[in-house]
């Protein structure tokens, strides 16, 4: 009965909810891949982007005027703007009203501890975060420093996937071939992102001490493995751009890609060598905005924001494919 209402909502209410808003974006190598459309503002004033120049995309609405300050990490940031549209549908009066980051966790957490304050380039600008949002260990890490306040709500899972340029040219196959020489890779940093702990996991179910020493020790002392600081952008850039074979990131990533029509595809891992994330949220301690905050984490939860979920391949928590392979 379940599955059949979420199939109702993903016809009836997600298709076009999507259709409207990320996936009309234009394939290309520079974010934002939905060319300004998933800015949840009203009023936009002056217009001025100009990409790899003047751009921000996993900056989303108006700090100053936000009623709702979501801090959420950017490995589902192609999924925030229908949930942020099917929201604003059942709380209308939040339209336009709604602000988002998407950098990615281990970032964010150090943000809510800076006190809100972040500097890209020369800008400098502070937001109280009313919600965080990330893997459970950093949801619960931040809850653990006093820093959240109510409970911890668990609300999806995702599992890896190997991205690889559309047509795989170098024909990666599996998480041992991300090991032979000449693959050239580019991978998540496990100081900057969460990911990075998960892929080690995979890597090792594979191929040992061996293989993660391989991709994340030597390659990237030959320069066969660039490491990024924020893979759900510089990941399919790189793959893109033809300076890369694969890169190893959550499924859901490459579905979004495929979507919007970006030259990109990935390769399945088995259940026995992927590893399952729980994603979690919290109300931050002191939220300028808390019965809103608390009302998105519920939201979270509702079939509506779990169609959206599994449109991208996330299943629900507690729901997972092999729970064995779950890293909290």
């Amino acid at each position: 009965m379940k599955k059949n209402k979420i199939h109702f909502i993903i016809k009836t209410i997600l298709l076009p909810l999507l259709g409207g808003i990320t996936l009309t974006a234009q394939a290309g190598v520079n974010p934002p891949w939905s060319e300004g459309r998933n800015n949840p503002v009203v009023q936009r004033g002056l217009e001025f982007t100009v990409p790899e120049v003047d751009n921000l995309p996993d900056f989303h609405g108006d700090p100053m005027g936000a009623q709702l300050s979501i801090f959420v990490g950017g490995n589902y940031f192609f999924a925030m703007a229908p949930l942020v549209t099917a929201f604003e549908e059942e709380y209308p009066a939040l339209k336009g009203k709604i602000y988002y980051e998407t950098i990615p966790p281990g970032l964010l957490f150090d943000q809510i501890h800076q006190g809100g304050t972040i500097t890209v380039g020369n800008m400098t600008w502070t937001v109280k975060a009313d919600v965080y949002a990330a893997g459970l260990k950093r949801v619960s890490a931040l809850d653990n420093d006093g820093l959240l306040q109510g409970p911890v709500v668990s609300y999806a899972t995702n599992q890896l996937a190997i991205m690889v340029p559309k047509n795989n040219p170098a024909h990666i196959q599996t998480l041992s071939d991300l090991g032979k020489p000449g693959v050239k890779l580019v991978m998540p940093n496990p100081e900057f992102e969460g990911i990075g702990r998960q892929i080690k996991a995979a890597l090792m179910k594979a191929g040992g001490p061996d293989l993660v020493q391989e991709v994340y020790v030597h390659k990237v002392h030959t320069g066969e493995t660039q490491l990024t600081h924020i893979h759900h952008r510089q990941s399919p850039m790189t793959l893109m751009k033809g300076l890369a074979d694969a890169g190893v990131t959550w499924q859901s990533e490459a579905i979004f890609q495929e979507e919007t029509g970006n030259p990109i595809t990935h390769v399945e891992i088995p259940a026995t060598q992927n590893a399952t994330a729980i994603y979690a949220a919290g109300v931050v301690k002191g939220a300028p905005h808390p019965q809103t905050a608390q009302a998105w984490v519920d939201f979270l939860k509702s079939p509506k924001a779990q169609a959206i979920f599994a449109h991208y391949g996330f299943k629900p928590y507690p729901e997972a494919t092999d729970k064995s392979s779950i890293l909290r």
